[in-house]
């Protein structure tokens, strides 16, 4: 009899999650209305440095509200990497705005940072950083390069709950910054996201438009377009229970970040998670693999050879510069990236949720060191 198949993520929910949620059946408290919201706007405001955070429907729209937020224009022009998901680029096109993208570092991944400043013209108006998998982008030049150009920083720190630059939290940098709560990141509510900032304005104006911009004296009177991006108080409850285990999450992702290391380093053919750098130590949000170029085969191939031996497995973002929806569009014509087309092509993730075992981990090494040994 075969073994299971192992999920890519499961998450954790054996805290206060079940309590919480009996607590918002028992209250009728289930919309978005309810204590819950508060409590976890309140405390993770507070875990990430932050005068202000609003809890909203998931991570996409929380980017997307941050850009109106900013005031971001058809027009304007917005600096991003290449190599990340398709909700950063989304939100900068949906107002207008055009998005430059810049390459990857290939060894963290990330933004290359010494990319940015040559990519800023007349329309440049904000910088979007994505801290990838991981690592964080190396912020200081980038908020430098910021300062000398008066341009905005949008963070995406979606994948970094509990990550550090140089001790300070991600998610405190960007004039706005965002997370998402997506069942695989540290902190879940099913769906759902969290903007903060440190501006009373950019604050008021993404509450009012995750609530369809109502009037807060003529209700039904409605001066801006605003959009029905409320989270739950069912799902807040989920959140604030994980948020209470965050630093417990934290040191089990990297334990497990540890062990995968320790135990397929010596596999030929692979590019591992870069452990540290000197601002940040990994939180491996996920465990990727890269293949070398020596790998007779991409990551594609390697993910079904890893699925006949019931590993899932999960592929690397795809470049925006090469999304066909873009190019339709007429974007990124003449863009390359190679960096970006490599990780994409030759990358993927094994599983690396909260809830995996050490004996789900290991029959996944042996499936890894099976499908590199044939």
């Amino acid at each position: 009899m075969s073994s299971p198949f192992i999920p890519v993520n499961e998450p954790l929910l054996d805290g206060n999650e079940k309590k919480y949620l009996i607590e918002c059946i028992d209250t009728g408290w289930i919309s978005s209305e309810g204590p819950f919201i508060k409590k976890f706007e309140e405390l993770f405001a507070e875990r990430v440095n932050r005068k202000h955070a609003i809890a909203v429907s998931n991570g996409s729209v929380a980017i997307d509200a941050a850009i109106i937020a900013l005031g971001i224009k058809a027009g304007d022009e917005v600096i991003m990497p290449s190599f990340t998901i398709i909700s950063c680029a989304a939100a900068i096109v949906r107002v207008g705005a055009i998005p430059v993208v810049v390459d990857s570092d290939p060894i963290t991944w990330n933004m290359d940072v010494n990319l940015v400043e040559e990519k800023i013209s007349m329309r440049t108006k904000a910088i979007m950083v994505v801290h990838i998998y991981g690592l964080p982008v190396d912020m200081d030049p980038l908020l430098e390069v910021a300062r000398k150009h008066n341009l905005k920083i949008i963070e995406d720190a979606a994948e970094m709950h509990g990550q550090t630059y140089k001790g300070r939290p991600c998610g405190s940098f960007g004039d706005v910054s965002t997370f998402s709560f997506y069942p695989n990141k540290h902190i879940t509510t099913g769906e759902g996201g969290m903007i903060v900032t440190d501006d009373q304005k950019i604050a008021d104006h993404c509450r009012s438009l995750r609530n369809l911009c109502f009037n807060p004296e003529k209700r039904f009177v409605h001066e801006e377009l605003g959009f029905n991006f409320r989270m739950t108080n069912l799902q807040a409850a989920l959140g604030l229970a994980q948020l209470e285990r965050l630093d417990a999450f934290v040191k089990r992702k990297r334990d497990m970040g540890h062990y995968y290391t320790e135990k397929l380093g010596s596999v030929k053919g692979l590019d591992l998670p870069l452990p540290q750098t000197s601002y940040a130590e990994n939180i491996y949000w996920v465990y990727g693999i890269v293949l070398k170029e020596d790998v007779p085969f991409d990551a594609a191939q390697a993910m079904k050879k890893l699925a006949a031996l019931n590993s899932g497995s999960r592929p690397f973002f795809w470049p925006m510069h090469e999304q066909p929806v873009f190019k339709k569009m007429g974007l990124f014509k003449g863009v390359y990236c190679p960096v970006a087309e490599r990780l994409a092509r030759r990358g993927f993730y094994i599983p690396s949720g909260l809830a995996l075992t050490t004996n789900q981990m290991d029959k996944v090494i042996e499936a890894v060191r099976e499908i590199f040994h044939n």
